[in-house]
């Protein structure tokens, strides 16, 4: 199986074992997530799902909902209280303890928020995400605001970090987030404690968001993660 495959085949899997009727959906970004998008769009044109309230991550999620009809809340609606029923995304790397490393995509903030506001979290990776620390080869994402980007840089190499402004593809100059911000990726040379640095980066005036997702700091976040091999998914809780 290819990579696309492999993706498709997680999105498939992931929704059929959690998504039922009636829930709240938290529906991710990036290319792992969107597969599970259309394939609720799928069973809800078959009419195997019905009443599903989705809250989208970022534009790109939003409109591949639009193309399957999925509807389409905020946290803020009253249809969705500010609780989820459960979220599912991807991620571009999961340590043994399943935390994660989020934001490849640029959509780190509304996807932390969506996802801490879930009663369970299902990540959707191919095998090549699995890893034994986090931070080291994939870079960790830090979303700031414009005029700090100087100051949280030096905040960030003072703890070790070695930093990138990350540059836009087909676009000149930096890229900017949904909220209008800038992203400094980040790398360390040896293993870091993701949960302290999670809460540390946030300390630092000027960081909006970052890309460690260890759990809220008032309770454990129940994650399951389907890993993608070729022709298989495994589980792991």
């Amino acid at each position: 199986m290819d990579q696309n495959e492999i993706k498709e085949m997680l999105g498939r899997e992931a929704v059929d074992v959690l998504v039922k009727s009636g829930m709240k959906l938290g529906l991710g970004t990036g290319s792992t997530a969107i597969p599970a998008v259309r394939r609720i769009g799928a069973l809800l044109s078959e009419g195997r799902l019905k009443d599903i309230r989705a809250v989208p991550t970022s534009f790109q999620t939003s409109i591949e909902c639009e193309k399957w009809s999925i509807p389409l809340f905020s946290l803020n609606s009253k249809e969705i209280g500010g609780k989820l029923d459960l979220t599912i995304d991807g991620a571009d790397e999961v340590d043994p303890k399943n935390r994660l490393i989020k934001g490849g995509g640029g959509a780190l903030l509304l996807e932390k928020i969506v996802a801490y506001a879930s009663s369970s979290y299902a990540i959707v990776a191919d095998e090549s995400k699995i890893v034994e620390h986090l931070g080291i080869k994939f870079p960790v994402p830090v979303e700031v605001v414009s005029e700090a980007r100087i100051p949280v840089t030096l905040a960030l190499e003072k703890l070790g970090a070695s930093v990138v402004l990350r540059e836009a593809i087909r676009k000149a100059g930096p890229v900017i987030t949904d909220h209008g911000n800038l992203l400094l990726d980040i790398v360390f040379k040896e293993p870091v404690d993701p949960v302290y640095l999670e809460a540390e980066l946030n300390r630092i005036p000027g960081v909006v968001e970052n890309g460690f997702f260890t759990g809220p700091s008032d309770r454990p976040l129940r994650t399951v993660v389907f890993i993608g091999h070729s022709g298989k998914v495994e589980q792991r809780n």
